[in-house]
């Protein structure tokens, strides 16, 4: 036969048991979650450092080709393209070269060039030099033989009315200078009417003159 107390103990066990895990489950239920942990990584110092300079850039410009009318005694009279410090020699060569006739001995070819220039090659025997077309600056002067001590060709005097520069050159107390301005003059004023007015020329005085009396005609 069963004991009812011990059947009582039993039932009150089983009810604390149970009483046990609902208040544990409850306290578990109800606890906060523990924090993450954070792991905060230690500061490093980094050196500051300058911007390194941006390297300047340099440009050299290219110079321009120069453009040139070679005639005269050449064998292709045309207009060339040249290089920048290019000078008379290769504006000669670039048209075909010297003509059979030129006379190379009455102009400078190791003169520079300059853009827009004409370069006339005179022939032998020529003595006044084509003109330079409009526009365009004179040819370079030619480098004649110099006789300080007399006119142009023996034994005639030089006539101021038609001469060149060249030829005016070759006179006493005459530069190439004083030479452009008698030519100047004449073109401006026109023909001389008498030796004596070549002393109207800036820089020709009578002492000057006095050298010139028996070597220039107004022909």
């Amino acid at each position: 036969m069963n004991d009812p107390l011990k059947q009582y103990r039993g039932y009150v066990l089983i009810v604390l048991v149970c009483l046990v895990l609902i208040g544990a489950t409850f306290i578990l239920v109800r606890r906060p979650a523990p924090e993450p942990v954070t792991v905060v990584p230690a500061a490093t110092s980094t050196p500051t450092r300058s911007p390194a300079p941006s390297p300047t850039l340099t440009f050299t410009p290219t110079p321009a080709p120069l453009r040139v009318y070679v005639s005269g005694a050449v064998r292709t009279p045309d207009v060339y393209i040249l290089p920048a410090g290019s000078i008379v020699n290769d504006a000669v060569q670039a048209a075909g070269g010297p003509a059979d006739d030129a006379d190379l001995d009455r102009i400078n070819l190791a003169l520079p060039l300059s853009d827009h220039q004409q370069v006339y090659v005179p022939r032998v025997d020529e003595t006044t030099p084509a003109a330079p077309l409009p526009g365009l600056p004179p040819a370079p002067t030619p480098t004649a033989s110099r006789d300080k001590t007399g006119p142009a060709s023996p034994g005639g005097k030089v006539n101021i009315n038609t001469a060149t520069v060249e030829q005016l050159d070759t006179l006493p107390g005459i530069g190439p200078a004083i030479a452009q301005r008698i030519v100047d003059y004449r073109q401006a004023n026109g023909p001389f009417s008498a030796p004596e007015d070549i002393m109207n020329v800036k820089g020709i005085g009578e002492a000057t003159f006095e050298e010139l009396r028996d070597l220039i005609t107004v022909e």
